[in-house]
């Protein structure tokens, strides 16, 4: 079911997403080579605690920490452990906030030293930011789909089917695919929120497979980026409801 919020609501919700962008970016000024996954865990739950709130529940699995870290060719579930970054790594991170009773989460994805690997980062931002432009009062689900798919496609990148975004419960309707046909899907309507987040895979493909660890990951090996923000329609236009 599709829930259609109140103003009221929607500041509750940017308050909680304004949680979950002042970790990301604290953790975005940690990530060096070197570093502990566990270590950008702990920066990001130093933030949330700080604010009141707790993490969301990003993964589908108990003990997970409150940002999720895939690191590489790791595109979801990635659950930061002892792991040490590399000069030229790419990490993508994941966090969820709950705060007073409202969950917002939003994605990055952060090159590692002198990491290659900053043009991919940009495109998913292109993405992102196209697919925010386009979920206006009046249009469809299938107009930021489309938006998104354009810049990831154009760029003759893999993007993955499914993996659902994060949003008011963890997960919630409605769904929105990164590739799309305009016009098509639900209409979108001031006070529905979604979550726009591209994913590209550099080596072109499609394919990912979990492994036994729950982990998403490319099949051909290559590097993922993962970005995403939770977005209010209203009739003045998009809201982003994680932005800094």
């Amino acid at each position: 079911m599709i829930e259609l919020r109140s103003s009221g609501e929607l500041d509750a919700l940017r308050e909680a997403g304004r949680v979950v962008a002042q970790a990301l970016a604290a953790v975005r000024e940690h990530t060096a080579v070197g570093v502990r996954c566990a270590e950008l865990d702990a920066v990001a739950r130093e933030v949330l605690d700080g604010a009141g709130a707790v993490p969301a529940g990003w993964a589908p699995r108990s003990g997970a920490g409150a940002i999720g870290t895939s690191v590489n060719d790791a595109v979801l579930g990635g659950v930061p452990d002892g792991t040490r970054l590399c000069d030229g790594d790419l990490v993508g991170v994941v966090c969820g906030a709950r705060l007073q009773g409202w969950c917002a989460a939003a994605a990055v994805t952060v090159p590692v030293g002198a990491s290659a690997a900053v043009d991919l980062v940009g495109t998913g931002q292109a993405a992102l930011a196209d697919g925010i432009a386009a979920a206006r009062a009046g249009g469809r689900v299938g107009d930021v789909a489309h938006a998104v798919g354009v810049v990831l496609r154009g760029g003759g990148f893999g993007v993955p089917a499914g993996l659902g975004g994060v949003g008011r419960a963890v997960r919630a309707a409605p769904f929105v695919p990164r590739v799309g046909r305009p016009g098509r899907g639900a209409p979108l309507r001031p006070g529905m929120v979604v979550v726009i987040d591209p994913v590209l895979l550099a080596g072109g493909g499609d394919a990912v497979d979990a492994d036994v660890e729950g982990v998403v990951r490319t099949r051909d090996g290559s590097c993922a980026v993962h970005v995403g923000h939770m977005v209010a329609v209203t009739e003045r236009g998009p809201r982003v409801l994680t932005a800094p």
